[in-house]
This record gives structure tokens, sequence and C-alpha cells, in this order.
């Protein structure tokens, strides 16, 4: 593949996942303090998971029912 079309590719789904930001943020039946508290928890596992090796504790992460 050439990089123009990678590249090409690449700016799209960035405008796809822009669109799906400000959609969220701004529409009126949106939920953005559930969103963002979702997005959160999964950023506070990932972090877990990460420093689960270094620091000796076990990890617990949600299950995907339970993020949202």
């Amino acid at each position: 593949m050439s990089d123009q079309l990678i590249g090409g590719v690449v700016t799209v789904a960035t405008a796809i996942i822009g669109v799906a930001i400000i959609a969220v943020l701004v529409g009126s039946n949106a939920k953005t303090s559930t969103v963002i508290d979702s997005a959160g928890k999964a950023f506070s596992g990932a972090l877990s998971a990460a420093e689960a090796p270094v620091n000796g504790n076990g990890v617990s992460l949600p299950s995907i029912g339970s993020i949202g």
C-alpha cells in the first residue's frame, strides 16, 4: 500500500471519530457524563493492568457490561 492511501484512510477515520465525538457531546439525547465516566473507567482499568507487573498487585478488570 502506498503512503498516500494509508494517509487518506487515516484522515477519513479521524474525521468519522471527530464527528462522533461532537455528536455525543452536543446531541440533545447525549449522555455526556456517562460517556466520560465510562472512558475514565476504561482508562483506569488499562492503567492498572499496565502497572500490575511492576507493583505486584492483582488486576481485576471490569467486564464489558459493567463499564457503561
